[in-house]
């Protein structure tokens, strides 16, 4: 004889489902971890600012050189603002100087993808193009952009193209590198399978190397957009106003320092959201990925 567990009246049978009532769903976990993580991140933050205002009560350095955080503050304010019939800095918000700076970005990694994919499909499944191309997309990836900037400009002069070319350069050989490294990375039984279906070179490349090569192409793509990120400062050193680099680079020059920090606070956290913009991106072009 059986007998029922004490509290439910009855025995549990064979085809019964368990009580999962107090279990915490899988949703609810992840929103404690979430809070969890931002909570330390909080106090992380809350920890660097005490000791960034330490440093300066305690008159470490000269107040010109490492201002407050309340002095980042106000010119970060001044500078989003219209103050005493000022707009911003240099006639111009920061929300404008970082929307231009990210239209070059925007310009400059659009074209560096156009010509990286094919560039690295090319080198991926081309030996004698990769024997020739793949030691020039080296060379241009150990250059830094100041390296290039002047010739540019030489060039180009100093309206937008040397700015953009700097972008198209800085961030084509990353997506070049990731492209041809995915493709030579495709399994050979996928290849295989399709020649024996009988697809052809054209067939083979648009059907199973780039599908299959699209992750690794996508996260490419991203660094290339980190590259040229950190490369836009660079590029708008000449007649970048309006841009985020000129602004820091004009605020340099008056030895504004709060101005430059609060300059580059705003590239970092836009580059932040540029990052999980892109990411999103990812996972919702490729939600393949990771998968088996």
């Amino acid at each position: 004889m059986t007998t029922a567990p004490a509290g439910t009246g009855r025995a549990p049978g064979p085809g019964t489902a368990p009580d999962t009532a107090g279990a915490p769903s899988p949703r609810s976990g992840r929103l404690r971890e979430a809070l969890r993580w931002g909570a330390l991140r909080t106090v992380a933050l809350a920890v660097l600012l005490a000791v960034w205002q330490a440093v300066v009560s305690a008159e470490v350095w000269p107040r010109v050189l490492v201002p407050s955080p309340g002095d980042v503050w106000r010119q970060f304010v001044l500078a989003s603002t219209v103050h005493d019939g000022v707009r911003g800095y240099g006639g111009h918000l920061l929300v404008e100087h970082l929307g231009v700076s990210l239209g070059r970005i925007a310009t400059g990694s659009a074209y560096a993808v156009l010509a990286g994919v094919p560039l690295g499909l090319l080198i991926g499944t081309v030996r004698p193009l990769a024997v020739v191309l793949e030691p020039v997309v080296t060379f241009l990836r150990t250059l830094p952009p100041l390296a290039y900037l002047s010739l540019l400009v030489i060039w180009f002069g100093i309206d937008e193209a040397p700015k953009i070319w700097l972008l198209v350069i800085a961030a084509l050989p990353p997506i070049a590198a990731a492209t041809a490294a995915a493709v030579r990375a495709v399994p050979g039984h996928l290849v295989e399978a399709a020649r024996a279906l009988g697809s052809g070179p054209t067939a083979l490349l648009l059907s199973v190397r780039l599908p299959s090569a699209l992750p690794e192409i996508l996260t490419g793509v991203r660094i290339a957009v980190g590259v040229a990120y950190t490369s836009v400062v660079a590029a708008e050193t000449v007649n970048g106003v309006p841009g985020i680099g000129g602004m820091i680079r004009d605020a340099q020059r008056y030895n504004q320092t709060a101005l430059v920090i609060a300059g580059i606070l705003a590239v970092g956290l836009s580059g932040i959201v540029l990052d999980a913009l892109l990411r999103l991106v990812e996972r919702t072009a490729v939600p393949w990925r990771g998968r088996t």
